[in-house]
């Protein structure tokens, strides 16, 4: 007879923190989710080192080629430009972008010849000759547009992969701002309790009756249209969720025997607050920033859409969608739909993280 038995794997942890991940590793959406993010963010760091378009904002204008299906592909002919454009270092290029070292002008058919070339521009049927002296020295060359063009010429697809450091970085910076504002407020309110807390809650209450989306718009026109501007904007109106949850379990907890152990050893209230109950509700608020990152790639997104927020060239899926969605009746619906269901995928993945770590993070399970 077998005395001791082999623990089950699931209970294998030697930190509650590893028993998490490897609860969390059995939700198959977590991880693809996961997986996912994961992709959009080194994107989003890569920048214009991976684009096809490395100028910066992916501002690069042809309108002889403007509105190209997907797939569609041309021949390039690249000349010089009147003035010496340098070439800059890894990291700016990957923060700023590249700007056009040549003019790229798009070429249906050239010829050859030993110091010229004979080319018949896009588009058009006559022939125009250039001399090599005025060119690069690879002088041709061939470029493919794997989601087309827009109505300006620009690579759909360097727009939309230059779309995700907007989207990440307005969820990032909101819920950092949010967390500051919401942690503090919620702690205090729920530790003190008595008229701190009715004062408190009634700003709370008062920040929270009014609707979302028209309290963003009201500060971002306090605060004027911008990049930094917005995150600002939809800091200031996430906080009041991580507030009210974080109240309700500081609440509780501040009548465990560790919170009265601290007071009777003299420890200050602070301390108590922030060194010994917050560390105890990390796992909620966790949960409740995921979701609140979907929801503020959703107020950038329809920011953007309204003009309020990120402003042109700076790519955003948002503007993306604003500047196409009159072809949705038309035969380019795509141009407005590839953002859409960026979108939608990656506010997806927080979501099913957030699940995710809500399914791993319970005790009771």
């Amino acid at each position: 007879m077998q005395l001791f038995k082999k623990k089950p794997k699931e209970y294998r942890a030697t930190s509650l923190s590893e028993l998490t991940w490897q609860r969390f590793k059995k939700e198959k959406e977590g991880m693809i989710s996961l997986a996912f993010i994961v992709l959009v963010i080194l994107i989003a760091i890569l920048g214009y080192l991976i684009t096809p378009d490395s100028t910066p904002h992916c501002n690069h204008q042809q309108l002889e080629i403007a509105l190209q299906s997907p797939g569609f592909s041309v021949d390039m002919l690249q000349e010089k430009q009147g003035r010496d454009i340098p070439k800059v270092g890894f990291f700016r290029k990957m923060l700023t972008g590249q700007p056009a070292i040549y003019h790229t002008i798009p070429i249906s058919k050239y010829k050859e010849a030993p110091d010229s070339i004979h080319a018949q521009l896009f588009g058009q049927s006559d022939w125009v000759t250039y001399a090599k002296a005025d060119l690069a020295d690879e002088p041709v060359i061939h470029k493919k547009f794997v989601l087309g063009t827009d109505r300006y010429g620009r690579d759909v697809l360097s727009q939309l992969m230059m779309g995700t450091r907007v989207s990440l970085a307005v969820g990032f910076l909101s819920i950092f701002i949010a967390l500051v504002i919401g942690i503090t407020v919620g702690a205090i309110a729920g530790y003190y309790r008595g008229k701190v807390d009715d004062v408190l809650m009634f700003i709370i209450n008062v920040v929270w009756s009014i609707p979302t989306l028209l309290l963003v718009i009201a500060i971002s026109f306090a605060l004027g249209k911008g990049f930094w501007q917005i995150f600002i904007a939809i800091g200031l109106t996430m906080w009041v969720d991580i507030a009210r949850v974080v109240r309700g379990q500081v609440m509780s907890l501040r009548e465990q025997d560790f919170v009265e152990s601290g007071k009777a050893l003299g420890y200050s209230n602070l301390r108590i607050i922030f060194k010994h109950i917050l560390p105890n509700i990390t796992g909620t608020v966790i949960v409740i920033s995921a979701s609140n990152f979907s929801s503020a790639i959703l107020t950038e997104a329809g920011l953007s859409f309204l003009g309020l927020g990120v402003q042109p060239p700076m790519p955003s899926w948002g503007m993306m969608m604003k500047e196409n969605y009159a072809y949705i009746v038309l035969d380019k619906a795509y141009l407005a739909i590839v953002p859409g269901i960026a979108i939608m995928l990656l506010v997806l993945s927080f979501m099913l993280i957030g699940n995710a770590l809500r399914n791993a993070m319970d005790v009771r399970s």
